[in-house]
């Protein structure tokens, strides 16, 4: 039981993608425009339901 660990190699087996990042910004920009979306809804919904209150 005196052996060296198992070699695991240390670069990765299929080479990186090039589009990682363009992936990544692509969905970080619809993250953003879907949240901004959501906040304006919210927005709309409360001056409708502020309206509908006052009147």
């Amino acid at each position: 039981m005196n052996r060296p660990p198992p070699y695991f190699p240390q670069n990765q087996l299929s080479p990186p993608d090039e589009n990682r990042y363009r992936k990544f910004k692509l969905i970080i920009a619809g993250l953003i425009v879907g949240l901004l979306l959501v906040i304006a809804g919210i927005g709309v919904g409360i001056f409708y339901l502020i309206r509908w209150l006052i009147s």
